[in-house]
């Protein structure tokens, strides 16, 4: 009994409280010059502010040709919808998922979801992604904790009352009604790193906070405490297309994780492509 209440205040509660006290108004004007730094953002050709230059993504080591080629390929069949999703930020996502399924953490085939927490939280930055089809099936908003940053996530934590979003793989879990209604809860995959994510009450739930009316009426989306909440619009859907054991990365600046291993990915997809 004590485990359920604490499963229903955990980060979602202060998600709540954050609503209401997170910022201020912005005036219209500022509204609208965030909504165009952040464009510029996306188009390296514009002005980008330093606040808003994005991390430069090494590349995951020991990747294959052939699964590099692959990788490319599929990011130019996603077509628009993944054209904000950087290849380097696809790649990390499908080198985990290749040497992830193996091993039996995850158990859903050919499907992966992958959030750049580097780009502003003002732009859709979560793709849940059919591999076999090479499809996009979500692309929605997705907010991070209050540790983390304003416009963008810059800081990163395992630790219990640190507020932030931790950076890594994860499994999803079972669903839950809790403060939010429907939730789900996941499970951290890389030890030190998001470990505790699930003792933390990290889960992926709704909230006001990171719809587009709240970006149109603050300019940014709000904050958790640590969790990747979704879209009120979007959240459902979501859920249930990451049913039990399917595979998330929450990706950023500074991200380590044995998963990446890309000679071990390279084997399997010559062995089994995305199945």
């Amino acid at each position: 009994m004590v485990a359920a209440t604490l499963l229903i205040v955990g980060c979602q509660l202060r998600a709540d409280e954050l609503r209401s006290t997170d910022a201020p108004r912005m005036p219209a004007t500022a509204v609208a010059a965030v909504a165009t730094d952040t464009a510029a953002a996306s188009h390296p050709t514009g002005p980008v502010p330093d606040a808003l230059r994005l991390t430069a993504v090494a590349a995951t080591p020991g990747v294959p040709d052939t699964l590099h080629q692959a990788i490319r390929q599929l990011h130019a069949a996603l077509g628009p919808a993944a054209a904000e999703l950087r290849p380097e930020v696809l790649e990390q996502a499908c080198v985990g998922y290749l040497t992830l399924h193996p091993t039996g953490r995850i158990e859903r085939a050919g499907l992966l979801a992958v959030a750049d927490m580097d780009l502003p939280n003002t732009t859709e930055r979560l793709w849940v992604i059919d591999l076999k089809e090479a499809k996009v099936l979500h692309r929605s908003y997705v907010a991070h904790g209050e540790g983390s940053g304003h416009l963008r996530a810059r800081r990163f934590s395992n630790e219990e009352k640190s507020a932030c979003t931790s950076l890594g793989f994860y499994r999803t879990a079972g669903t839950y009604d809790g403060i939010h209604g429907y939730s789900r809860r996941i499970e951290g995959l890389d030890k030190g790193q998001n470990g505790n994510a699930f003792d933390r009450y990290v889960v992926l739930h709704a909230a006001d906070y990171a719809s587009p009316k709240y970006i149109r009426q603050y300019g940014h989306l709000g904050y958790s405490r640590g969790c990747p909440a979704l879209p009120p619009e979007q959240f459902k859907d979501i859920i249930a297309t990451m049913r039990v054991g399917s595979m998330m990365l929450l990706s950023g600046p500074g991200i380590k994780s044995r998963w990446l291993d890309g000679p071990a990915a390279g084997r399997r997809f010559l062995q089994r492509g995305w199945r």
